[in-house]
């Protein structure tokens, strides 16, 4: 792992705050700097924290594919990692930059790069290939996918959003696009990590998660490292209507999610 991040392992018990369990139990998000948890979207920053702390060296680079509000991006810069990240909608892609340029925690001298593009199509790949080869960059040591849900949250009423698929097969497909798109250029024996969820469709447990672990590793190169489970911590739509909720689980004979996956994938 020497070649893949920077930790001392002659030390290795100074790093207590670095995850080695499968089960992420997080007490509260961290919303120090500019971090926020208005964006409905958006992932608690300890997961891009953890996965470049275990998976890249400052100076490598990540790349986030659906980066909404800049989460990743905003950690690449904590960490001295540099950062592109694509965002299909320009409302929420100005917002990220908004954010990623009001983090002044830390004087670096890594690039921040937010794309409006669609991941799944070709164009989005060659941007990305543009940015590297201007920063005299190769490939890049991290892929993070942070997908809609399905249609869980609907993030616009545009076609080629994602959450608005009309069929899980449908999403699957084009999810596999994205990965497909950019898995040349991560670097050999280095990692995807894509954080998804489960659904509900029709009181049916739908999981989603095991369909998209499916889907990546159908693509050649990719071999499957982790599953990770983490708690869900303050869930927006079911904030102060726990009781509500707990109600209809009685009722209905389903279970409340209380958690998602990080599947960690890595290249060989």
């Amino acid at each position: 792992m020497s070649n893949i991040n920077d930790l001392n392992l002659n030390n290795w018990k100074e790093y207590q705050d670095i995850f080695t369990d499968s089960l992420w139990i997080i007490g509260e998000r961290d919303n120090s700097g500019v971090h926020q948890g208005d964006y409905h979207g958006n992932f608690i920053p300890q997961i891009p924290n953890q996965l470049m702390r275990r998976f890249t060296k400052k100076g490598d680079v990540v790349l986030d594919t659906f980066l909404g509000s800049g989460t990743t991006l905003i950690e690449c810069k904590r960490l001295e990692r540099n950062g592109i990240g694509i965002e299909l909608l320009p409302k929420i892609a100005d917002l990220a930059k908004a954010r990623i340029g009001q983090e002044s925690l830390f004087d670096t001298k890594v690039f921040t790069e937010v794309l409006v593009a669609d991941s799944t199509k070709k164009e989005a790949r060659e941007k990305v290939d543009d940015i590297l080869k201007t920063n005299n960059k190769q490939n890049v040591q991290l892929i993070i996918m942070h997908p809609p849900y399905h249609d869980i949250i609907k993030f616009s009423t545009r076609p080629d959003d994602l959450s608005n698929t009309k069929t899980v097969e449908e999403f699957l497909r084009l999810f596999g696009d994205v990965v497909t798109n950019f898995l040349d250029f991560l670097e050999h024996k280095h990692y995807l990590a894509v954080v998804i969820g489960d659904k509900y469709t029709n009181s049916e447990w739908i999981p989603l998660a095991f369909k998209i672990m499916q889907e990546v590793l159908d693509r050649d190169g990719l071999i499957l490292k982790s599953i990770l489970v983490k708690n869900m911590v303050n869930n927006r739509g079911k904030r102060n209507q726990e009781h509500l909720w707990r109600y209809r689980a009685l009722v209905g004979g389903f279970y409340i999610f209380r958690h998602e996956y990080i599947l960690l994938f890595q290249k060989r």
